[in-house]
C-alpha cells in the first residue's frame, strides 16, 4: 500500500514566471510597509541623488527604507544580519524585490541619511494620526538607560589623557628630530615608523576625549555661575539671604579623576538598577494607546531637566503630525520633579502630575492615604499641592496609567525586540537609531490595531 504524501519535488521547473504577490498572505507585515512606506515624503532622500543619470545605479531608497524598518520591527538591527536576511527570509527578499543589498551598502545609507531615518518618526506618527490612534488628553513621559555600543573599561581619567597625550607628542618630536638629524630639515626621508603610524589615531581619540572633559568642565561653571547669579539676584530682591551654604563658583578646569570613554566619546557612565553600563539615557513620551509621540537621546543620567524639553518636542511632533488638540495632562516618575520645573510651566501648558518621591513609595501613599477634602490650604508648599493632587481620586487613577504605558513600551522594545543596547556609536548616530526604534514601534502598533487596512493603501510597488 502506497502512503498518500503531498509530492515534495525541489526540481519542479515552472513554465510561467512566479509572482512575488503570491509569496506572502495579504495581511503580512511586509505589504503593511511597503503600502506605509508609500505614503511617507521621501523628497530628502530623492535629493541627495544625481538626476543625470552618471555613476553606478544605487538602491531605490525606498525600498531601503522599507528594509531597515522591516528590519527593526522584527529586532533585526544588524547590517549583516540583515543581508543575511535578505537571501534567506522570504518577507525580506519581497521587501527588496528580490535584490541583495549587501551589509556596507546598508551601514552606508544608514550613515548617510541619519538625519533622515530620525525623521522617519514624524511620518510614521502622521500614519498613526490619521488612522485615529493618538488621543493627548493623557501622556506619560519616562526615561531608560540604554548600553551604548562601548564598553566602561573604555574610560580615561583626565589626568591619564593628558599624561598619554603629552608623551605620544614626546615621542613624535623626537622621531622628528632623529629624522631631522639623518635626512635634513628640507628632506623628507621615509614615512613615520610602524611603531608610531598604528597611533595616530589612538592619539586623535585620546584628544576628542580630553577636549570633551573640558568642554563639560566648562559647561558646568557656567551652569553654577547662573545658579550663583540668580540666587544674589533673588536674595536682593526679598532682602533675606537664603539658607544653606553658598555654592562655590568653579573655575571651569576639569578634574583629574573626570573620565571620559575613548571609544564613544559621547556615551556616560549611567546607573541602573543592574549596576553601571556605558551608555545613553534614552526618553519617550507615550499615549494611553502606546503610541509614542516624542523620542530623544540625552547624556545626562539625571532625568530632571527633561520635562519641559521632551513636553515641547512633543507638541512640535504632535503639531507637525497634524494633531491640533493640546497636550492634556503629564504623568512622571519622581524623577522629572523640582519646584522649579513645577514653576516653569506656561500658563497654557498642560497639567501636571509628577511623583514627588521613589515610585514604590508614591504607590504605598496612594494605597494607604485617604483622598483629601476640602480646600487646598493658602500657605501649602509647591510640594504639598502636588502630592495633594496625587491623593485624589482622579489623581490616582491618571497616575496609576503611568506603569500601564511608557513603561510596557520600554520592555517591549528591549525585551521583546532585544533593542537592549545601541549599535552605533555618537549622539547623533545614536539619536537617529533611538528614533528608527520608536518609528518601528508605533508601526507594530498601527498594524496591530487594524484601523487603517492595507488595501486602503495598495498600489503597485515598483521596487526592481
Amino acid at each position: 500500500m502506497a502512503y498518500n504524501f503531498i509530492e515534495c519535488d525541489r526540481d519542479q521547473m515552472y513554465l510561467l514566471p512566479v509572482s512575488m504577490r503570491d509569496w506572502l498572505s495579504g495581511d503580512h507585515l511586509a505589504w503593511f510597509i511597503l503600502d506605509a512606506v508609500q505614503e511617507m515624503d521621501l523628497a530628502p532622500y530623492y535629493r541627495k541623488y544625481r538626476v543625470d543619470g552618471w555613476g553606478r545605479a544605487a538602491y531605490e531608497p525606498g525600498m531601503m527604507v522599507s528594509l531597515l524598518l522591516y528590519a527593526y520591527c522584527l529586532g533585526v538591527r544588524s547590517s549583516r544580519q540583515i543581508e543575511q536576511a535578505c537571501e534567506v527570509d522570504v518577507a525580506f527578499r519581497v521587501i527588496t524585490a528580490n535584490q541583495k543589498p549587501d551589509y556596507s551598502t546598508i551601514c552606508r545609507f544608514r550613515k548617510e541619511f541619519e538625519k533622515e531615518l530620525a525623521d522617519l518618526f514624524t511620518e510614521v506618527l502622521r500614519l498613526c494620526v490619521a488612522a485615529g490612534l493618538v488621543k493627548v488628553g493623557l501622556l506619560a513621559l519616562d526615561g531608560t538607560k540604554v548600553k551604548g555600543n562601548a564598553s566602561l573599561a573604555a574610560n580615561r581619567t583626565y589626568e591619564y589623557l593628558h599624561k598619554e597625550v603629552e608623551r605620544m607628542l614626546g615621542e613624535a618630536e623626537a622621531v622628528d628630530a632623529e629624522e631631522d638629524a639623518r635626512y635634513g630639515k628640507d628632506r623628507r626621508g621615509d614615512e613615520l615608523p610602524t611603531e608610531l603610524a598604528h597611533r595616530a589615531s589612538r592619539l586623535a581619540a585620546l584628544r576628542r576625549a580630553k577636549q570633551e572633559l573640558d568642554r563639560q568642565a566648562r559647561e558646568k561653571a557656567a551652569e553654577k555661575r547662573e545658579k550663583i547669579e540668580a540666587r544674589t539676584e533673588e536674595e536682593q530682591v526679598t532682602g533675606k539671604k537664603k539658607r544653606g551654604r553658598k555654592p562655590k563658583e568653579l573655575d571651569g578646569v576639569p578634574d583629574p579623576e573626570a573620565k571620559a570613554n575613548l571609544t564613544d566619546v559621547d556615551s556616560r557612565i549611567m546607573k541602573t538598577r543592574h549596576g553601571y553600563i556605558q551608555g545613553y539615557n534614552a526618553q519617550a513620551m507615550v499615549t494611553k494607546e502606546q503610541i509614542i509621540v516624542s523620542a530623544e537621546v540625552r547624556q545626562q543620567q539625571n532625568d530632571v531637566k527633561q520635562l519641559h524639553p521632551m513636553i515641547n518636542q512633543a507638541s512640535e511632533e504632535l503639531a507637525a503630525a497634524g494633531v491640533k488638540q493640546k497636550i492634556g495632562v503629564v504623568v512622571a516618575d519622581a524623577g522629572y520633579y523640582s519646584e522649579e520645573n513645577i514653576r516653569r510651566l506656561a500658563p497654557d501648558g498642560p497639567e501636571l502630575l509628577l511623583a514627588t518621591t521613589k515610585d514604590h513609595k508614591q504607590r504605598q501613599a496612594m494605597n494607604e492615604a485617604i483622598c483629601p477634602r476640602g480646600r487646598i490650604p493658602k500657605c501649602a508648599t509647591v510640594k504639598e499641592r502636588m502630592e495633594r493632587r496625587l491623593l485624589t481620586k482622579r489623581g490616582k487613577a491618571l497616575y496609576k496609567m503611568r506603569s500601564q504605558t511608557v513603561e510596557p513600551v520600554f520592555g517591549q522594545i528591549k525585551e521583546g525586540r532585544s533593542c537592549s543596547g545601541f549599535m552605533r556609536r555618537g549622539v547623533s548616530a545614536v539619536r537617529s537609531e533611538w528614533r528608527l526604534i520608536c518609528a518601528a514601534h508605533d508601526l507594530l502598533k498601527l498594524w496591530r490595531s487594524g484601523k487603517i487596512p492595507p488595501s486602503r493603501w495598495r498600489r503597485p510597488v515598483c521596487w526592481a
